[in-house]
């Protein structure tokens, strides 16, 4: 439309013809105008593609990192995620919590670097947790469904990425992809028991922040096959009132502009030092900090997921004294 109105103006109008400096400074107006008409067109239309993506992506996030129910079996839950693509709303790390018949069941992963590719290994992971958390009565097994999963979806990027061999090439970034995934259980009594491959302990939160040791974790899926044996490690128990934080190595390994690490033990420990301990604030909080910590957005992809004990009464574990027991009601 606009490239017609410039030619109609050079055909048809005397002033287009014109050698005089008035026919000149209109005909430069005329231009000017269209050219001004153009631009703003052209503008229209890429805001226009630019919402339709974004809401694209907000589909494709929901997809992947859902949104979770506010409440799981007594458990009050909270999630964050931040990217390290601008402009992505999701990236490598993935998180899901699930109630079933076995107990509340708690993935949290992170994907070797960010972007597309990493996506798409995440929705494998995650497809493949939230099907085998229900159907699978032992976190070894569910283990090993994520494995095979992660395994299939590598198989298929190499044939997509090398078509002609059928299998990926040496130099591919496929063979060095990997997981960390930390797989735990919440009982309903509170007991803890975990799988670990290669991902950072969570802390619980008590007063303060302690971390969570179940023992040595397992490699990370993808380079190496899982061992024979996977004995679940056992993480104490999560009392009525505490709170479990799980996370993923982009918040330990943020640093400031003078090369300082993010202190997530510190931050978490003053967000948990005036009880009750609420997901929702602890989750703004440390991100908070974690932006005004490094002043830009992190280099590594950061989630965080905050899980509170709500259930009114935790039985009494062996062990422990009778002043411990009340503090749980």
């Amino acid at each position: 439309m606009w490239g017609a109105a410039v030619v109609t103006y050079r055909l048809v109008c005397p002033l287009a013809r014109d050698d005089s400096l008035e026919a000149r400074i209109v005909s430069s107006a005329v231009l000017l105008t269209v050219g001004a008409g153009l631009i703003l067109h052209v503008r229209g239309a890429l805001l226009r593609e630019l919402r339709q993506l974004r809401e694209i992506a907000g589909a494709a996030q929901n997809a992947l990192l859902r949104p979770l129910p506010p409440r799981v079996e007594g458990l009050t839950v909270a999630a964050g995620q931040l990217s390290a693509s601008h402009g992505a709303s999701v990236g490598g790390d993935l998180y899901e919590v699930v109630a079933t018949d076995h107990g509340v069941r708690v993935v949290m992963g992170d994907v070797r670097g960010h972007g597309l590719t990493a996506i798409g290994t995440a929705a494998a992971v995650l497809g493949s947790f939230r099907e085998a958390a229900h159907d699978e009565a032992q976190l070894p097994h569910v283990l090993r469904k994520l494995e095979r999963a992660l395994g299939r979806h590598l198989r298929e990027r190499s044939r997509a990425e090398h078509p002609a061999s059928g299998v990926a090439a040496p130099d591919s970034p496929v063979v060095e992809e990997f997981v960390t995934v930390l797989l735990m259980e919440i009982g309903p009594d509170g007991e803890m028991t975990a799988l670990n491959c290669g991902h950072p302990w969570p802390y619980r939160l008590s007063g303060r922040a302690e971390p969570v040791r179940g023992g040595v974790p397992l490699p990370p899926l993808g380079p190496f096959p899982l061992p024979a044996e996977l004995p679940v490690l056992h993480c104490g128990w999560l009392l009525a009132g505490e709170a479990l934080v799980l996370h993923t190595d982009g918040m330990e390994d943020a640093r400031d502009a003078g090369g300082r690490f993010f202190p997530l033990q510190e931050v978490l420990t003053e967000a948990a030092r005036v009880p009750p301990v609420v997901p929702q604030t602890v989750i703004r909080m440390v991100y908070a900090e974690l932006l005004r910590h490094t002043r830009r957005l992190p280099a590594d992809d950061a989630a965080l997921l905050v899980l509170r004990n709500n259930r009114r009464r935790v039985p009494l574990q062996q062990g422990e004294t009778v002043r411990r027991e009340s503090t749980m009601t």
